[in-house]
């Protein structure tokens, strides 16, 4: 059986098992886990299911946990880059992700979004210090989308015939451990008629974990042993060379 196959499967059985109140709407996801280890390389997370009703557009969006961000203008003196003003971010999520049928802008009104903080700039991003100049908050979200933790993909999320739904995530490398959460909204008119939402959890796990905890429990035994380490790697590696 092909994949799409086993997809509409899994799909359909789920919204058979659904009860019928909330039948109008049932989401799932590929795994509920993702396991970070030594070589993780990201993990791309799929958000399928199915919808009872004909509503015209679909929305995806993953949260992941809020920790304080510190952004910081680069200033030039003297020909060498240091840092000047700084602006904390005291809950900016650590990873933001929303995929849509469409622009969000043609689906939801300014409001609705704005409450329910769907889209890039309707995330709630707001400095500690008395500035909050709108060069910081770019910069955060810039500095996120780079790395891949914030995202929007305004035709993110695939129709299959009149029921069917699936948008694909990727989570890259560095995504931080914790409680995520999925939304999934359908909308009719520019007005939600049903939501699902997800618990996902991202965990470190084998030698990736013992090395975490290390770091927070004892960071300077880890900076200490980290310094050791890259000192006896170049002693090394200049003793290979000059043998060579």
């Amino acid at each position: 059986m092909s994949r799409a196959r086993r997809l509409a499967a899994a799909v359909l059985a789920l919204l058979a098992a659904a009860p019928a109140p909330a039948a109008a709407l049932v989401a799932e996801l590929s795994q509920r886990e993702i396991a970070v280890t030594t070589g993780f390389t990201g993990a791309e997370l799929l958000v399928f299911g199915a919808k009872e009703t004909a509503p015209s557009d679909l929305i995806v969006v993953v949260r992941g946990p809020a920790l304080p961000f510190v952004v910081r203008q680069k200033t030039r003196i003297a020909g060498i880059w240091v840092n000047g003003a700084s602006e904390i971010f005291n809950t900016a999520p650590t990873f933001y992700a929303v995929a849509s049928t469409r622009p969000l802008a043609e689906i939801l009104p300014e409001s609705e979004r704005e409450r329910l903080r769907l889209g890039l700039d309707a995330l709630p991003l707001r400095p500690e210090g008395p500035r909050d100049e709108p060069a910081f908050r770019d910069a955060l979200i810039a500095l996120k989308t780079g790395a891949g933790l914030y995202r929007q993909d305004e035709d993110g999320v695939t129709l299959v015939g009149e029921r069917l739904f699936h948008a694909r995530i990727f989570l890259p490398p560095t995504v931080i451990p914790g409680p995520y959460r999925v939304d999934v909204l359908a909308v009719q008119d520019q007005r939600i008629v049903a939501a699902r939402d997800i618990a996902l959890v991202v965990r470190r796990v084998g030698t990736s974990a013992e090395i975490w905890r290390f770091a927070h429990e004892q960071p300077w035994l880890y900076g200490f042993g980290a310094v050791l380490v890259a000192a006896l790697a170049g002693w090394t590696g200049s003793v290979l060379f000059r043998r060579g």
